[in-house]
């Protein structure tokens, strides 16, 4: 008899959890979860960023470099 009451409990939290799926969620949900993706977007912008700034940097070392080599070809 015990069991059944442990089962009947786990199978409400079961459903309850179901039935949270399709709640609308609230207005402090929304919010936490845009949030969250805000700052997701602004750590990958910020790693574009760092690697867009370092293709700069290996170019102009690579341009700078070429230039000489080219001065002592002339």
């Amino acid at each position: 008899m015990n069991c059944k009451k442990k089962m009947i409990k786990i199978g409400c939290n079961n459903m309850k959890k179901l039935l949270d799926l399709f709640k609308q969620p609230t207005p402090l949900q929304m919010i936490a979860a845009e949030l969250a993706q805000a700052h997701l977007s602004k750590l990958e912008a910020e790693t574009a960023a760092e690697y867009a700034q370092s293709v700069v940097s290996y170019n102009l070392s690579r341009i700078e470099r070429l230039n000489k080599r080219r001065e002592e070809y002339k």
